[in-house]
């Protein structure tokens, strides 16, 4: 291990070292860098989003420091023919050779993209300069020289159509999206013509189009105000090259057809192709209801594609002035039956096994689109490390099966409220037997959920309505019961208590928010509140430990709160800046003193402080020292994480990281087992574990493999004082963490 941070800096140094000119004509220079400033401190112009208008960028940094894509490119020979040279340049990024033409033609660019902001008046100069001993570099600055942002001064109406121009109501300001006094901008002007032609295309003006609508722009003399006339013109017919009213349009009928040309029965019933289509007849065309209906239909895993036209009814509107349409909806659907099969390779903690799983799914259940799936898995491990244990190998077998419906089922809402949601209602069941050296455990779950978001919008919701889990533990091997149970020595509580027979009953609430630039993930659940409710109506018995029982079982009782919030700082359009913040809280109380295991927290590995594996981190500054049951010691209450990361596009298939993580868990009672873990406001602060690294990632558009190496920086749970800062005296032996993950860790 200490061979290696000589051997990176070994390659980067024969990578810097290459010539970029290597593959520059002699006559001919290297774009080394380009740049965007502007003379004057604008609010309203991006410098970073006008770089899209360069039409030559220079060579890829890594990290907007290295141009290692660029070294790649240059360790190649000249001799084409040769694998290695062809390989090194695939690999790699030729060089970007100036070009005076691309230039000018950049700042054009530029320039037309000032004057549609609003800076009519608006210049772009160029400014080169020579780098480099041989003066074969040259840098590029675009100064922008916007000048005074123009304002609208008087703003004119023109609506050649009487019925259109009542319709858009536009005697009323409200009903203008153009204002005296606003900032100028084709943008603005392309906005204004897209919202007229929105309201008309939504309200039966099914032949309309924005091309339509056109403006008439004049500058004042010698003052930063232009005067817009927005003129929406008469319709013509192509037929009779008639001046006339735009034609308005209504829906007469609505047929149902099968996509698929050698079967004429469409595998659904008429009521839910009816539910799921928002163009209904004898009402007006809405283009709105067509992009609905697609969403709708797209939505149903039954569906394979849709298809939605409109024919116009011969003369209709001739006499009566009234324009129908007749409206087809072909619907072709899937298979209504599959079965797969998945093999897979397990690795925990260093003990690899095999898992193999068989899943039957049925899309159509009902002629609905409900889909009923069940899976049987089953995995094999061989456990290394185990003595005293007459069998080392651990084998768990799963039966899961789950029914969803494309809709809410739920009395009591209304039809409107419900054709304006995406919904789907679940039900699912797990038995879960798990046969350890130590231990033998069954599971077995039972959840009703609902989940649903509304149509355009980045919100997701989701209600556990009830969700059982029982654990029962049928055997437990008497060398661990001895060495962690039964030991009167031994007062590990939280080890116990995940070794007894455990009944949960919880509901619970998720939200989450996603709109590409930040994301917001939220959930809360309690659960055990209405069993103590019914246990004190009912006077049920308690056990030696003077907790109520259902069933004969101890219940679980808790409430759990968890807020992940993620922010996108794009740079450019190769680097980016991820900030994430995830805070997690769960209380036991009443007939519960300890949360159990799978509700607690961890931290450590992949996806939280990266300097420390899985299970290795906390509670607070805990110390785990007895390998076989540190992974329940070292959980909590609480959890804090906070992670940096810096994300660049290499080349190829490669992305790179650099990231800080901190963070920890702490228990929010103070046991006896996990000395230092217990939360203090005075004290925390200094039990934030900080970790530091870099990955890398190989992107394949459909998932992404992720490789993170992490350090320690700062180890709150130290013994000696030069442990606690292992970031100022790093040693890779103790410090170093390597990470395999598939996806992004936030």
């Amino acid at each position: 291990m200490r061979t290696f941070p000589a051997i990176v800096v070994t390659m980067l140094l024969l990578l810097v070292s290459c010539s970029p000119l290597k593959f520059v004509p002699a006559d001919h220079s290297l774009l080394q860098r380009v740049g965007i400033s502007s003379d004057t401190i604008v609010g309203d112009i991006n410098i970073s989003q006008l770089n899209g208008y360069v039409r030559q960028q220079a060579n890829q940094r890594w990290f907007s420091a290295l141009k290692i894509p660029l070294a790649i490119y240059s360790l190649a020979g000249r001799d084409s023919s040769r694998s290695i040279n062809r390989t090194l340049m695939a690999m790699g990024e030729a060089p970007v050779i100036f070009d005076t033409l691309l230039t000018q033609q950049s700042c054009n660019n530029l320039k037309t993209a000032l004057v549609n902001m609003g800076y009519v008046r608006a210049g772009v100069e160029t400014k080169t300069s020579v780098k480099g001993r041989k003066g074969r570099k040259k840098n590029v600055e675009y100064v922008l020289h916007p000048g005074r942002r123009y304002r609208l001064r008087n703003v004119e109406y023109e609506v050649q159509d009487s019925i259109i121009a009542q319709m858009l109501k536009l005697d009323d300001p409200v009903g203008r999206g153009l204002k005296s006094g606003d900032k100028f901008s084709i943008t603005q002007l392309d906005e204004e013509r897209k919202r007229i032609t929105s309201i008309l295309v939504n309200n039966g003006y099914y032949r309309f189009n924005k091309e339509e609508i056109t403006f008439d722009v004049d500058t004042v003399v010698g003052q930063p105000l232009v005067d817009i006339r927005l003129v929406l013109h008469h319709f013509v017919d192509r037929r009779t090259q008639q001046v006339a009213l735009h034609p308005c349009y209504k829906v007469r009928k609505l047929n149902f057809l099968s996509g698929d040309e050698t079967d004429s029965i469409i595998h659904l019933r008429p009521a839910v192709l009816r539910t799921n289509s928002s163009i209904r007849p004898n009402t007006r065309y809405a283009y709105n209801d067509l992009l609905d209906t697609y969403r709708r239909f797209g939505r149903l895993q039954a569906v394979k594609y849709t298809n939605v036209t409109f024919k116009e009814v011969g003369d209709s509107g001739m006499t009566t002035g009234e324009h129908e349409l007749d409206c087809q909806i072909l619907v072709s659907t899937n298979k209504p039956s599959t079965i797969s099969f998945q093999p897979e390779g397990t690795n925990t903690a260093g003990d690899l096994g095999a898992a193999a799983s068989l899943t039957y799914e049925n899309c159509n259940l009902f002629r609905g689109s409900e889909v009923l799936s069940m899976e049987v898995r089953g995995a094999f491990e061989a456990i290394r490390g185990l003595e005293g244990y007459k069998n080392n190998n651990f084998e768990e077998y799963s039966v899961e099966t789950k029914l969803s419906f494309p809709r809410f089922i739920m009395p009591f809402l209304t039809r409107n409220f419900q054709r304006r949601v995406n919904a789907t209602s679940e039900v699912s069941m797990l038995y879960d037997l798990q046969n350890r050296p130590e231990y033998h455990r069954r599971v077995l779950s039972l959840a009703w959920r609902y989940k649903w978001n509304n149509a355009n919008h980045h919100d997701r919701y989701q209600v556990d309505m009830l969700q059982l889990n029982y654990v029962f533990m049928p055997w437990i091997s008497a060398k661990f019961r001895s060495d962690y149970l039964d030991d009167n020595t031994n007062r590990n509580a939280i080890l116990r208590y995940n070794y007894e027979d455990l009944f949960i009953m919880k509901l619970g609430f998720g939200y989450s928010y996603n709109n590409g630039v930040y994301a917001v993930k939220s959930n809360i659940e309690t659960a055990g509140n209405l069993l103590s409710l019914y246990s004190s109506v009912a006077h049920m018995e308690c056990n030696e430990l003077g907790q109520k029982k259902v069933f004969n079982i101890a219940f679980a009782q808790y409430a759990k709160v968890d807020f992940d919030y993620v922010r996108n700082f794009r740079i450019d359009y190769n680097n980016t800046l991820v900030f994430h913040l995830g805070f997690g809280l769960a209380y036991p109380y009443g007939n519960s003193n300890i949360l159990p295991f799978e509700k607690r927290y961890f931290s450590g590995g992949a996806n939280s402080v990266r300097g420390w594996s899985v299970r290795n981190l906390g509670p607070g500054k805990f110390r785990g020292k007895d390998g076989n049951i540190d992974f329940i010691n070292q959980t909590g209450d609480m959890k804090l994480d906070v992670n940096l990361e810096y994300r660049a596009h290499l080349f190829w298939k490669i992305d790179g990281a650099l990231f800080i993580d901190a963070g920890n868990v702490w228990t929010l009672r103070n046991y006896e087992d996990q000395p230092g873990g217990q939360f203090a406001y005075d004290t925390f602060l200094e039990q934030i574990a900080v970790g530091y690294g870099m990955g890398f990632r190989f992107n394949f558009d459909y998932f992404i493999l992720r490789f993170d190496m992490g350090m320690k920086g700062i180890d709150p749970a130290y013994e000696r004082a030069s442990e606690h800062y292992p970031f100022t005296h790093p040693r890779l032996s103790r410090d170093f963490t390597f990470h395999f993950a598939v996806g992004l860790p936030f």
